[in-house]
């Protein structure tokens, strides 16, 4: 009784600790514009019991729970910096200020965290249209909405829609406020008939009813030089695209879906280096490209990839039919949440196009089947060169806790975890431990990913990056050929 009484007690101190830092890290982010994170374990509009539980996950790194008596005299010293745009690990700075020894904590974080402190006023401002409001363009205000913090960096201005009826502003007011997969939104939402206005969290989204894209004046409602991201699918080329550009105040155009022709397909993490600011029109490519590709890049950097084959096993999406019915497409018209859907994927081809040296090294398919959200890609893969199981989870893991590609590769070892346990996961794919087999240079890896949040926050990562808003990240991460 008396070392379970101890164990409550000592629960209740580091939950008495968390709640003290709960509201210093919504100062830093509403106040600074800055992120934090436990070892890549986002620290955004948590609770104490997230907190708590995102310094248990410090373990899979530094083999010994994070203390929140060594985090929270770092959270408090930020809050008093003075810090720009940041994407702060404050895990990773409490073991390096332990491994250095005794020492002035202020001092050390004014040395690691040289480059933003004082660059508040640095950080452009960009305006964001979503043209469409579909299930990736309700996730895109979502994630932006949560950012904002001081409207610094990408702010969400307006969204195009067709208009569907009188109650047309109810209707998507309430899809964003509710969400059969993803929940309801953290946070309040009112909306302003008079002045066709959304209103989240105090962020004005401006709903404008248009058909077509080239005729929208953005200027009209104080929107200038906007990156729009066209989340409606209807157009893939550069002729379609191109539209958005003749509207007044569009400055850049980002489609969610593969690029067709010229067009650069980015994978956040792997290519984003490749935009230029003459680069007009880009492409962010497609949910099942942006899960393996930063996996496939990782394998064949380490081992070689002499050829390959993908089998994507994907949740449903909006373009198949409920029941049985006429549909355009091969097999699609078939009842979707009856059935296991055999359909093409371009995905294989596509990672040619982030990662020219696999180029012509893939084949691919896809298998639709009756989940709403998180699918998974099985990766089979011929070897350069032969490898075990220890020995490609340990590089694997390493990469998704301490390397530049730790936002989209992300590593889980559980007997237990089903696709519901990742969603709303912001890694563009998680590669499952317990699911890998290697024999000789013969190698399967099964990659978890939600293809809607997932890939909704690799998007947001490329609108950051056009509008040259990332955040700084720090400590800086190791590249992957230095793991």
């Amino acid at each position: 009784m008396t070392d379970l009484t101890a164990t409550h007690r000592n629960f209740n101190e580091r939950l008495a600790l968390a709640e003290e830092m709960v509201p210093l890290l919504g100062r830093l982010h509403r106040e600074r514009n800055v992120v934090t994170s436990i070892y890549g374990r986002l620290l955004e509009n948590v609770t104490a019991i997230d907190i708590v539980k995102s310094h248990r996950f410090a373990r899979r790194i530094t083999e010994q729970e994070m203390s929140l008596a060594a985090t929270l005299p770092i959270v408090r010293e930020l809050v008093e910096m003075d810090l720009g745009t940041a994407s702060i690990d404050i895990g990773r700075l409490a073991t390096r200020f332990r491994e250095q020894g005794a020492g002035d904590l202020r001092t050390f974080l004014e040395e690691e965290l040289a480059e933003v402190i004082g660059t508040a006023a640095e950080t452009p401002e960009t305006d964001v249209v979503l043209y469409g409001f579909g299930r990736i363009g309700r996730l895109l205000a979502r994630i932006l909405v949560a950012r904002e913090g001081r409207g610094l960096g990408v702010r969400l201005r307006a969204v195009v829609v067709r208009k569907n009826g009188d109650i047309d502003l109810e209707k998507r007011a309430s899809l964003l406020r509710r969400d059969s997969v993803h929940g309801q939104f953290d946070g309040t939402i009112s909306i302003d008939r008079e002045k066709n206005i959304i209103w989240a969290n105090g962020t004005p989204i401006q709903v404008i009813y248009s058909s077509d894209p080239a005729t929208v004046d953005y200027t009209e409602y104080g929107i200038d030089d906007a990156v729009v991201v066209d989340n409606t699918g209807r157009w893939r080329d550069r002729a379609g695209l191109e539209q958005h550009l003749k509207s007044k105040g569009v400055a850049r155009v980002l489609l969610t879906a593969p690029g067709k022709g010229d067009l650069k397909n980015i994978v956040y993490g792997i290519n984003h280096s490749d935009i230029t600011d003459g680069d007009r029109i880009l492409s962010a490519a497609s949910c099942t490209t942006n899960a393996i590709t930063p996996v496939l890049k990782a394998v064949n950097d380490r081992f070689g990839v002499s050829f390959g084959h993908v089998e994507t096993v994907h949740s449903f999406t909006n373009d198949q039919n409920l029941i049985d019915n006429f549909h355009k497409g091969e097999r699609r018209g078939r009842a979707a949440t009856l059935n296991m859907v055999l359909t093409e994927t371009g995905a294989a081809k596509a990672v040619a196009k982030a990662l020219p040296e696999l180029g012509g090294k893939l084949t691919g398919n896809a298998i639709r089947v009756p989940t709403p959200d998180v699918s998974m890609a099985v990766l089979n893969l011929t070897l350069d060169k032969e490898t075990t199981v220890d020995e490609v989870n340990t590089y694997l893991r390493d990469v998704s806790l301490k390397s530049v590609l730790r936002q989209q590769i992300g590593y889980i070892k559980s007997p237990e975890v089903v696709s519901t346990d990742f969603v709303g996961t912001t890694q563009a794919g998680i590669v499952d431990g317990l699911a890998t087999i290697a024999q000789g240079n013969h190698l399967v890896l099964y990659v978890w990913y939600d293809n809607e949040f997932g890939y909704s926050s690799q998007v947001i990562r490329i609108v950051e990056e056009i509008a040259h808003a990332r955040p700084i990240v720090l400590p800086r991460r190791r590249d992957i050929d230095e793991l």
